[in-house]
């Protein structure tokens, strides 16, 4: 049950009452018992709780039986027995500790629903509490009992007394109040050491009530488990608890702390874990990879390879980059992945918005986003599986950026917040490695609250300590800062931001980073106040100055353990040295942290601090003085580090060595920088300051001579410079060769054997000199000592070991030689038996190497097998397959035998390393295949070159290979078919720097085949050339070319019709020098520059020119131009006869007519029409060489238009164009004069009555132009297809003009309308509805009002919904405008429609007074007033009579009358002055109300006398 039963004294006496009854039936048995080791499963904690509340009883069978049934379940609702918290987390059970049967126990719970539920309170003490025997509860069986059984349970029964006092005990144990306890270890972890490799498991048993919260921690780090599965499992089963850390390795090697948290305190425990490894030799670092071993849970040991790694990287402030290697984990295990780590400088990487990592099952990637000095460091990979771990690690520069002014410096870096309190935060940072053009100043700290976006400055006076104290921070809020530098040019930009950090009391933080406290009880405890409150705190103790500068003193105190429970505030206060004057430096506002920074002090003076507490009760002592403290910095700048030493490492990067900084404290690293000797440019080698004394430079031009020097740098600044290294040149050290591998058998007779193995990858910087062959027995798996076999080192890759003794075991190594010495030993090889073979199929290939190795080809190379077999080998086999696939991923790379021992293997994924074997053939059959080869990535090395082929000038043809990697020693080696060029009078070959040729001396059949170039003392620099008998054929054309040269020609000779007829014949040159001869020829007859031709050779465009003025018939024939350049020649020529002279000379003519022409006034474009988008028709021509004295006429029908004529008006000339607007509307002048007076302004135009064209405008219209240099006219045919292409051209532009369909409504219908620029009456509009056309009928009409086009649907149905197209005829086919009218255009049109029309009846049908009334009525005095208003309404309206606002009613005095609905009349008889006032006839209908006035005035006569006897 979730609560504690309580048990009324009653309750038990009835219990007593009921033992004898319960010898009768069978009862509901429960009981507990005191156990820690106890458990109870979930299916017997289900079975229990579903049978708690049904009783069994005995029903009589006919056999005699007695069987066993459960009563009926009560209808009240089930309780559990699952103890909760609050949370609704299960905390265990609860057991009713009692016999009883169903009676008691439901008087047992109505008593329980009196009671008030604690919820998280009446729990149950877990660790005495287990539940036993609970699936009995359960059981039905079907028993025959015996009189032993009855005696025994008649003595169990007997024990119920003492059972129920037993229960009465218990009952008491459940108040709360005793029951709760803080957690206490029953069982503490203990500390293990173990093997790398294997899992550990922490285990406690922990008690207290509530239930406490477990935590677990390594080396004070809390650990989620949650986070990381795959390495951490908590487990918590009652109050037993368990870490389990699976696939241990060195880095697990901690204190384990476990601590558990409730209500009434907290308990913790520490276990010690450590991690032993096997290792021989040197002790491995943290990222060394290990030995893998088997993983049990797999049944496999994995073994990983790193392929396509990431190599130096070199980025720049702001950008992007991404790191990446491929991961083979072998074998593959379904569902299996490894864990990926990334580490910067042996600190693992956590995701973040500047780092992103990403796993795709076989590739790894960490991007790095807006990149900043802080990313600087070595990146390593860390491959973890359950066998073990690889890495591989790669330096990462990042270069500063380019700053926005020049000489100011870089960006300072690594900006951190230390030390946070209330009100206070000390701000570091490290000083950049590049100064600018002059010394830092100091620096400007900024700072930002979270969640904005507002930078204030920290400081006014720059700072020349890399650290600086933040005061006036607001408690509970969160800040980011930022450094600037600063020096005489300017300020840098500023720092990446730092990690945010929230002003509060450590003590705060500290509870807030100790995790999840316990779960809230319900339980809640008064106490009295305490008497501290209100008391004046005490002094604090322990004043210290924690930093000292020339910009500030910062001091530092302990609390004062009396202050009460409300906190205290910190008053300081300042003494200089020499006087007994103290000063509060805080007088405005007290400080909430123990922490504060003083400014302002003199420099070199000394001061005296104390500090007082306060609170509300006042004041408290001051604290004990700090004793004279002087200003100044206590942090003296670093020394200068020792002479720097710099080797050579590779072709881009050299080592530096050098002596630590002495005496330095709180170092921040060292920047190494280099300058190209001869200069004093120095630049910086890291941007993030390392802390060791070596150090790798990277990304160096090779071949450059560089002195490099290293400054330290702390807090307080940097030191003095190094004094220089010597100088060194940058490229690749020279060192021992790597080992050799592939130690093979390649022969075998009774007393020697034939040993192959594969020359090592690296060969140190220098060729392979020899190898050396070592040999030991091999007798019952116990070996013997090495011996060497050979004491002169060996060429070649095979050796013929002599003297052995026949049926022994031999093991062999070999060892490589250069010129730096002996390398290390290969791995033995396996024991081979001396014994003579007698296998009939050649051995194994050896010598496998690869040469020119591309993203998608390499070629393979190798030797014979030193064991033919039977038969002389015939053929090679060339086998490949991914690294990645397993031994069944072989395949061949051809089909037929190879007899060649070399192979270019293609189609192979850039990218995708591969491994290559090869198996020899004769005519018993294919031998065993060699050693592998490999793996080799198939990846262009970046800056590769390949060998090309080149012609000179005279004819000479050469292979031509550049290499920019040229190192001491290195030489350009030649071969044909890769093998050595043994016949030097085919080839010559001249080497030069890093350039080599090999000249064909006689270019021929022979010279067939692949010409390939080694460069030695490189990584395998090389590429080939395959000469074809196609290939060669085009060199020689080229060679034929060149040693006897034609003159090319850029375009061959055409022909050009110029301005008054003339002929342009021309050519143009591609090549030529300032040497070159033109000979003008026509019909084989040299022509020379005369009266009828004109050359011209510009020497400077190559082009070569012939003019003549005219072409006449002698001019018929073949036009050519002979060039001699040298010893080069050209010739090209233009055939002109027959009628395509005839059709040139034409165009001759008329090309010179129409020059003639154009030397008077003459049309540049001729006159034509256009329509403008405002729709008006105009009539345009272009004209030029016109003058003042020109005369431009126009005419109609052959009749002059003249100026006095109304269409001269019409007429505009601007910018020499001419235009006639047709349907311009003109009102004469004289007119207007005599209707108006005077000329009205141009704008008062009213609009043309008339349309813009109509067939009054149809005619022949021309314009003439002439004056004394001559004359020129233009036509138009207005006529006919000249007015119908004009009108299908208004019809355009109107149609296009047409807006989109746009409805209204009205109170008849629906108006579709759309608006166009104007209309004319010949335009056809057509309306369709869904398509099809629309008929004429009275309810829908279509229509043109001015420039609207509409559709008019009176008394819209249903049925006139949808589509509606508008066709308007545009000259050609018809512009479309489409409106569906349905959906919410139709009800929004509809309702309107509605609406309106419904308004339009209630105004037609108003009741309303429509005469007979007048305004003013004046009357004399006695006389009588009738009168009669006209009204309308329908229905018949209710007409009443007012005066002055209120109704008449008919009397003897006021005669009200209404008849046939239409006539209201008021009659008074004799009317006196009192009648005077102003009179309404109110008229009244459902649709309105109107109303009649007339003001009604009674004069008396006899007043009126009076009135003017008075005035006169």
């Amino acid at each position: 049950m979730s609560g504690s039963l309580q048990v009324t004294l009653k309750q038990q006496q009835q219990q007593h009452q009921h033992v004898e009854k319960q010898q009768q039936q069978l009862h509901f048995e429960s009981s507990y018992y005191l156990s820690t080791k106890s458990s109870v499963s979930q299916k017997s904690f289900s079975t229990y709780k579903t049978s708690s509340h049904r009783v069994k009883t005995a029903v009589k069978t006919e056999k005699g039986q007695e069987v066993v049934k459960l009563s009926p379940l009560p209808t009240r609702a089930k309780r559990t027995y699952l103890a909760m918290d609050t949370d609704k987390e299960i905390i265990g059970y609860v057991v009713p500790v009692f016999r009883a049967n169903h009676e008691v126990v439901r008087g047992l719970m109505e008593a329980r629903e009196e009671d008030v539920t604690e919820e998280g309170i009446n729990y149950v003490a877990m660790r005495n509490l287990f539940v036993r025997e609970a699936r009995e509860a359960m059981d039905v069986k079907v028993e025959k009992k015996t009189r032993t059984k009855q005696v025994r349970e008649s003595a169990e029964r007997l024990q119920l007394g003492r059972t129920m006092d037993e229960w009465s005990e218990f009952r008491k144990k459940m108040n709360p109040d005793s029951l709760t306890h803080p957690p206490e270890f029953i069982v503490k972890p203990r500390g293990q050491t173990v093997w790398e490799g294997k899992t550990v498991k922490l285990h406690c048993t922990v008690a207290g009530w509530p239930k406490p919260r477990m935590a677990w921690y390594k080396n004070n780090v809390l650990i989620d488990a949650k986070a990381h599965p795959e390495k951490y499992t908590a487990e918590s089963n009652y109050n037993m608890h368990s870490l389990e850390i699976k696939n241990c390795d060195f880095l697990d090697t901690a204190k384990y702390h476990v601590s558990a948290l409730n209500v009434k305190g907290e308990a913790s425990s520490v276990a010690n874990i450590v991690i032993k490894r096997f290792q021989e030799g040197e002790e491995a670092g943290p990222l060394d990879p290990k030995p893998h071993g088997f993983s049990p849970e797999h049944g496999v040991t994995f073994e990983t390879t790193i392929i396509d790694k990431f190599e130096v990287a070199f980025g720049r402030e702001g950008e992007t980059m991404s790191l990446g290697c491929t991961v083979i984990i072998y074998p593959t295990v379904k569902k299996y992945q490894p864990e990926v780590v990334w580490y910067r400088n042996s600190v693992p990487l956590k995701p973040s918005k500047w780092v992103h990592t990403h796993w795709s099952g076989e590739r790894a990637t960490l991007t790095l986003i807006h990149l900043n000095k802080e990313d600087e460091g070595m990146y390593t990979l860390r491959i973890n599986t359950k066998s073990g771990f690889d890495s591989y690690s790669a330096y990462v520069f990042v270069r500063d950026a380019d700053v926005e002014v020049e000489g100011v410096p870089v960006a300072p870096l690594d900006v951190r917040c230390h030390d946070a309190n209330k009100d206070y935060v000390v701000v570091t940072w490290k000083q950049p490695a590049v100064e600018g053009s002059s010394s830092i100043l100091g620096y400007y700290i900024d700072r930002c609250e979270v969640g904005t976006h507002h930078w204030a400055q920290c400081n006014d006076t720059p700072v020349k300590y890399a650290r600086f104290p933040v005061t006036g921070l607001v408690e509970g809020r969160s800040y980011i800062f930022r450094v600037r530098a600063l020096n005489k040019a300017g300020v840098s930009r500023p720092s990446r931001v730092s990690e945010a950090v929230v002003a509060m009391d450590p003590s705060d933080r500290a509870r807030l980073r100790a995790g999840p406290s316990a779960p809230w009880t319900g339980m809640i405890k008064f106490t009295e106040e305490d008497s501290t409150v209100g008391v004046v705190p005490g002094e604090p103790t322990d004043v210290v100055v924690t930093e000292a500068t020339k910009s500030y003193v910062v001091l530092a105190w302990k609390p004062p353990v009396q202050r009460g429970h409300e906190g205290v505030m910190y008053y300081i206060e300042k003494c200089m040295s020499g006087t007994d004057t103290w000063q509060r430096v805080n007088t405005g506002m007290p400080v909430k942290s123990p922490r504060f920074a003083l400014f302002d002090l003199a420099e070199g003076k000394s001061y005296s601090f104390r500090v007082r507490c306060c609170n509300s009760a006042g004041v408290g002592e001051p604290s004990e003085s700090t004793g004279d403290i002087t200003v100044g910095d206590k942090l003296d700048l670093p020394s200068a580090p020792g002479n720097p030493v710099a080797t050579r490492n590779t072709d881009t990067s050299v080592v530096v060595f050098w002596a630590a900084s002495k005496d330095v404290k709180h170092l921040a690293g060292y920047y190494i920088e280099c300058s190209v000797v001869g200069t004093d440019d120095w630049v910086p080698c890291n941007n993030k300051p390392v802390k060791q004394t070596r150090f790798v430079c990277h990304g160096l031009t090779t071949g450059a001579n560089l002195v490099f020097r290293v400054k330290a740098v702390n807090a307080a600044g940097y030191s003095q410079s190094s004094s220089n290294s010597d100088a060194v040149v940058v490229q690749a050290a020279i060192s021992i060769p790597g080992k050799p591998s592939g130690v093979t058998l390649l022969e075998a007779v009774k007393d020697y054997m034939v040993l192959g193995w594969t020359a090592p990858a690296n060969n140190g910087g220098a060729d392979v000199r020899g190898y050396f062959v070592d040999y030991r027995t091999v007798k019952g798996g116990v070996v013997g000592k090495w011996h060497e076999l050979n004491h002169q080192a060996l060429t070649t890759t095979s050796y013929k070991a002599e003297n052995l003794k026949e049926n022994v075991f031999y093991q062999f190594q070999v060892r490589a030689m250069n010129m730096a010495g002996v390398s290390k030993a290969s791995l033995p090889s396996a024991a081979l038996e001396c014994k003579e073979w007698t296998i009939t199929v050649p051995g194994a290939p050896v010598g496998l190497h690869v040469l020119e190795v591309r993203d998608t080809s390499v070629v393979v190379l190798w030797e014979p097998p030193v064991f033919n077999g039977r038969t002389p080998v015939n053929g090679y086999y060339l086998d490949i397959k991914e690294a990645s696939a397993g031994s069944d991923g072989w395949k061949a790379v051809h089909e037929k035998a190879n007899k060649m021992k070399y192979m270019k293997v293609t189609g192979l994924k850039a990218g995708t390393s591969y491994v290559f074997h090869v198996r020899a053939q004769n005519l018993a059959g294919v031998g065993k295949p060699s050693a592998a080869l490999g793996p080799i990535l198939a990846q262009t090395r970046p800056g590769t070159k390949e060998i090309y082929v080149d012609v000179d000038d005279n004819g000479v043809i050469s292979m031509i290979f550049e290499c920019s990697e040229m190192k001491e020693g290195s030489e350009f080696v030649w071969s044909k078919n890769y093998q050595a060029i043994t016949d030097t009078s085919r080839l010559t070959i001249i080497s030069e720097k890093g350039k080599t040729r090999a000249i064909f001396n006689s270019p021929s059949l022979e010279d067939l085949g692949t010409f390939s170039c080694v460069v030695t003392n490189t990584d395998g620099i090389s590429s080939s050339y395959t000469l074809t008998e196609e290939g060669l054929k085009r060199l020689l054309d080229i060679s034929h070319e060149h040693k006897f040269p034609v003159i090319p020609f850029k375009s061959q000779m055409a022909m050009d019709l110029l301005e008054k007829g003339r002929v342009r014949f021309w050519t143009q040159l591609e090549k030529y020098t300032s040497d070159c001869q033109v000979e003008y020829v026509f019909n084989d007859v040299i022509i020379t520059q005369g009266k009828k031709y004109t050359m011209n050779f510009d020497k400077s465009t190559g082009i070569i020119e012939m003019f003549m003025d005219s072409l006449e018939v002698t001019d018929e024939g073949t036009f050519t131009f002979n060039l001699v350049d040298g010893k080069a020649k050209g010739t090209t020529s233009l055939v002109l006869i027959g009628d395509e002279f005839r059709e040139l000379q034409k165009k001759s003519e008329f090309a010179r007519a129409e020059w003639v022409r154009k030397q008077g006034p003459h049309f540049v474009e001729y006159l034509d029409f256009t329509v403008t988008p405002a729709c008006d028709v105009l009539l345009k021509c272009k004209i030029g060489n016109v003058k003042r004295e020109t005369e431009i006429i126009w005419s109609k029908d052959a009749i002059e238009i003249a100026e006095d004529d109304e269409d001269s008006q019409k007429i505009e000339m601007k910018d020499g164009e001419l235009t006639f607007n047709i349907g311009k509307w003109i009102i004469k002048q004289e007119q207007k004069k005599g209707k108006e007076g005077k000329k009205p302004p141009a704008d008062d135009v009213p609009p043309p009555p008339r349309p813009k064209i109509s067939k009054q405008d149809a005619g022949v219209y021309e314009v003439f132009l002439r004056d004394e240099r001559g004359k020129d006219k233009s036509t138009f045919n207005l006529t006919d297809a000249g007015y119908q292409a004009v009108m299908n051209e208004l019809f355009r532009v109107i149609a296009n003009s047409s807006s989109e369909i746009k409805v209204v409504s009205t109170e008849h219908g629906i108006i579709l309308y759309s608006m166009v620029t104007y209309y004319n009456e010949d335009l056809r509009v057509g309306w369709l509805h869904k398509d099809g056309k629309i008929a004429a009928s009275e309810r829908v009409k279509s229509g043109v009002t001015g420039e609207q086009l509409w559709l008019k649907i009176n008394e819209p149905t249903e049925k006139d919904k949808g589509k509606y197209t508008m066709d308007v005829f545009d000259g050609k086919d018809g512009v479309k405008r489409v409106f569906d009218l349905s959906g919410k255009a139709w009800e929004e049109a509809f309702e309107e429609f509605q609406k309106l029309k419904a308004a339009a009846i209630a105004e037609r049908n108003r009741a309303r007074v429509v005469g007979g009334l007048p305004d003013v009525v004046a009357i004399q005095e006695g006389k009588s007033l009738n009168l009669t208003g006209n009204v309308w309404g329908e229905p018949q309206p209710e007409v009443c009579w007012m005066k002055n606002d209120r109704e008449l009613l008919s009397d003897d005095r006021y005669k009200l009358k209404f008849e046939a609905g239409k006539f209201a009349s008021i009659t008074i008889a004799s009317v006196t002055t009192a009648d005077s006032g102003k009179y309404a006839l109110v008229v009244k209908n459902k649709y309105g109300t109107e109303a009649g006035e007339f003001t009604v005035s009674v004069y008396n006569p006899d007043d009126e006398d009076s009135k003017e006897e008075k005035k006169d």
